[in-house]
């Protein structure tokens, strides 16, 4: 049986709201669609996951108030391992409102009670895992998981987003495969994602084995290829690079080879973009090999 992969960092309530066009100042505006969802970086990488067929346990933060059951259920019904989750009393769960056009163009209104950030006092159980994956949201609990990973020779996977200097510093030493986006590696590089591969690679080459820049419409990039995005009409670009990580993780849990790897995340990838509503439009492993053989 696949091992568990260790999805770590954020985790809020999204409601989301799909409009005619984003709104260009104050006023009243109805929605076409609207959904909520309990999702985040690594929330979405561990709902992609059960969703493919693998196994997933979330090591992130909600309050005990009311937001925090609804997503409790919301993530219960996804088939998440919820044993890692931590609730910290008297603290207000995530949350936040999300504007999208048609084409999947998007304002993000988040807030994150200060409280549920605090560094953890300890590592959650780590029986059965085989990757650890950490977004930079929760960086303390980020560092102790990749940490861990490194000390018992199992892969440690670093989402790299937008983040302060002293975050990326400290965790990209310590993480084996490092995947950015394309706004996250010109944070850290200042360059496009062709020469960005390259630099983070130089940078991390005694610590990472991989290192992956995702470019939306411009596809994959790593040390050594790169893959152009499959071509589909995107409504929804929401969570699709979570969705990417969480099958390139389950990858690893498999023992896939790198650029096969990285083929099926790709895919993934694309066709969460042709779904409205963020980590739900997530896809089957059935709908990804559909797509790989076509």
């Amino acid at each position: 049986m696949t091992g568990v992969v260790l999805c770590v960092g954020a985790l809020s309530l999204d409601t989301i709201f799909r409009l005619d066009a984003l709104p260009a100042g104050p006023g009243k505006f109805l929605p076409t669609e609207a959904v909520d969802v309990a999702q985040g970086m690594a929330t979405a990488q561990a709902a992609t996951i059960v969703r493919l067929g693998g196994r997933a346990r979330l090591w992130a933060s909600c309050g005990d108030d009311a937001t925090g059951d609804r997503i409790v259920e919301d993530l219960t019904a996804a088939g998440i391992d919820l044993c890692a989750l931590r609730r910290v009393p008297g603290a207000r769960s995530g949350f936040s409102s999300i504007f999208m056009d048609p084409a999947g163009e998007r304002m993000i209104v988040p807030h994150y009670d200060p409280a549920i950030r605090g560094a953890p006092d300890a590592l959650p159980n780590l029986d059965g895992v085989a990757v650890v994956s950490v977004d930079v949201r929760w960086p303390a609990a980020a560092e102790m998981a990749l940490t861990a990973a490194r000390e018992r020779g199992i892969p440690a996977v670093l989402d790299v987003e937008p983040a302060p200097d002293d975050v990326l510093k400290r965790l990209l030493p310590l993480a084996t495969h490092i995947i950015a986006s394309e706004a996250g590696a010109h944070e850290l590089t200042g360059m496009t994602p062709e020469a960005a591969v390259q630099a983070i690679a130089h940078r991390c080459t005694t610590t990472a084995s991989a290192v992956v820049i995702t470019a939306g419409a411009r596809g994959v990039f790593w040390r050594g290829g790169h893959l152009p995005a499959h071509p589909v009409d995107a409504v929804d670009t929401l969570a699709a690079g979570d969705v990417f990580h969480g099958a390139f993780a389950l990858g690893l849990a498999e023992g896939w080879p790198l650029e096969q790897n990285l083929r099926f995340a790709n895919a993934a990838a694309a066709l969460k973009c042709t779904r409205f509503g963020g980590r739900f439009g997530a896809p089957t492993r059935a709908e990804v090999e559909a797509l790989l053989r076509a």
